[in-house]
This record gives C-alpha cells, structure tokens and sequence, in this order.
C-alpha cells in the first residue's frame, strides 16, 4: 500500500509542477444549467471570486488575465492564449449564471473552476520574465475582452483540459451530454506536448488492495493476470470500464483510484505486476490546451480554434 501511495504523490506532483498538464476543471460534474438569458459581458462588469475561503470582487477582464496566466502557459501562441481567454470568461458567466457557488461566480480552486493566479504570484512564478510574460498574456485578454461562447442564448459549459489522445471526449461519457461537446479530432502528439505518455506500475497486492477496497465483491483470487478481463472503449478510445476479478470498473474511477492523468490508457499484467500507459491529460472533454497550441503553430486563429473544439457555439460580444 505504501508503494501505491508514493506512486500515486509521485503522478501528482508531476502533473502540477508541468504547465498545462493539470487536467482543468477537474472531473467534477459541471455547473448548474445556465438560464437561457445570457448575462452581458462587458469590461466593467465584476465577479465575485471565492479565494482562500474569502469572496472578494474584480473586473471580469481583470479576473480573465488571471486565469489564463494560471491555465496556459506564456509562451504559447497569441491565438492559443485568447482562445484561453474567451474559454476561460465563457466558463465564469456560465458558471455565474447557474449560481454555482452560494455568494460567490467561481472559485479560485482548479479542482472545481478555474486557476486564477493574482499579481503578487504571477511575478513570483515569471521572475525575468514577468513583463514579456504580462504583456503577452493581457494582450490574450484585451483583444478578446467581453467575447463568449453562446448556444441557445445562454453562456456554455466552456470545458477545457491539457492533452488529449488524438480525440477530445464527448462529456456524455463523464458528465451530461451537450451538442457542443462532442468528441473531435485533436492534433498534440509526443513531440509537441511534455509528458504526452506517462507510465505507473503497481505491485500485484497493491492493486488488489485499492481495487478491492472499492469493489470488496471483485473476486481477485488466482494469478494475477488472471484478474484482468475485457476492456471497453468509448467513442473517443479511451478505456470505458474494465472487467476486473469479474467486476466492470469505469475507466474514470480507475483514474481516480490509481491518480492516472487521463482516461485514455493501456493495462497489462507481467513479471513485475501492473502496469498503466496513459496518454494525454485531463478529463478531455472541450478545448485541448495543447491541441489549441498546435492549431496556433499551424496558422490557426482563436476563432477557428473555439469552432473546432465547441461546434455548434456562437462567438458573441
């Protein structure tokens, strides 16, 4: 069990120290249903941000700025970083409008909303490069400030995650189904993101351990790779559920049990116990942080970046 502790800190810690592999937004079920009337997003309108356990107020634009230096890295392309931007205002508004949280728009949590990193951090965490980085990173927010994604009239569940593998995922396979997010193809691959493919093994009784104390009915008896049963796919690829000691287990609680980045990953059995290859990072639904990179690189702009990963949605202002 110890073994599986460390590696599981290990993934963690990994994922938080590599920009932009965190998965976003967590994988926890969206916001409440926003009302069909949209709410206006301008540059003086205020949100109320629940931060360290305090709800303080600030412009929207400003509170925009902080996201994306939070959720993207600097040094991305212009147009990746106001798709960010758009994606990250698009998801306060929705958010704010189906009251999310009591007394408060959105939180500062990653886990539950958005990254949002306040100046004092931002020069701590750029150094050197605070003003390039600033200037880059405002710009993204200047040039896009009160633009949304809207669909039916109202403010969309703007997901949005690190890498996906090959496919983003339709959120009916994790959360309610929407028509704007479906699976679509994305470009990142090994060479453009770090860490594309990550790897953890797992001794043979920590595996049972954690499995069974999930499903105490999963019958783990026997050689160890006698525990493995078929796989199922979802539409994206990723792993749907697993048959384990005659028990399925969805590929998301595998993620949880095990602290995998993604859903889109391999199990095998050999000498040395278990072993989980997983590609990309995060939940994988909405805008690929790194896919919208590659799309940047190749001349994509932010517009054609948002239509690709929300079909359906329309830019408003």
């Amino acid at each position: 069990m110890k073994k599986r502790v460390v590696l599981a800190y290990a993934a963690l810690l990994l994922a938080l120290l590599l920009p932009g592999l965190r998965p976003a937004q967590s994988d926890l079920p969206d916001a409440a249903e926003a009302p069909s009337s949209p709410p206006a997003a301008s540059a003086g309108q205020t949100i109320r941000l629940l931060r360290n356990g305090t709800v303080c107020e600030l412009p929207l634009e400003e509170y925009v700025l902080g996201v994306v230096a939070g959720e993207m890295p600097a040094s991305f392309e212009v147009e990746a970083l106001k798709a960010q931007a758009v994606a990250a205002r698009t998801y306060t508004l929705y958010c704010a409008a189906g009251q999310k949280h009591a007394g408060a728009d959105v939180c500062a949590d990653p886990g539950c909303c958005q990254a949002w990193l306040d100046d004092e951090r931002l020069q701590q965490n750029w150094g050197a490069a605070y003003d390039g980085n600033l200037a880059r990173v405002r710009a993204a927010a200047e040039q896009t400030a009160g633009e949304y994604l809207c669909y039916e009239g109202a403010p969309v569940f703007a997901a949005f995650h690190a890498s996906s593998a090959g496919a983003t995922e339709a959120s009916g396979a994790i959360w309610n189904p929407r028509p704007y997010l479906v699976s679509v193809p994305s470009p990142e691959s090994a060479e453009t993101v770090p860490s594309y493919v990550s790897r953890l093994r797992c001794a043979p009784l920590d595996f049972r351990d954690t499995l069974l104390a999930a499903h105490p009915e999963a019958d783990l008896s026997g050689e160890p790779e006698s525990w493995l049963g078929p796989v199922e796919h979802d539409g994206s690829g990723r792993v749907a559920s697993v048959m384990l000691g005659g028990v399925p287990v969805k590929g998301t609680e595998l993620r949880s049990l095990f602290s995998l980045r993604s859903t889109a990953f391999t199990l095998r059995c050999d000498a040395e116990g278990f072993c989980f290859t997983v590609t990309g990072s995060g939940h994988g639904v909405g805008m690929s942080q790194y896919g919208a990179q590659v799309m940047a690189q190749n001349g994509a702009g932010y517009r054609e970046i948002l239509a690709h990963y929300y079909p359906g949605t329309a830019l408003v202002k």
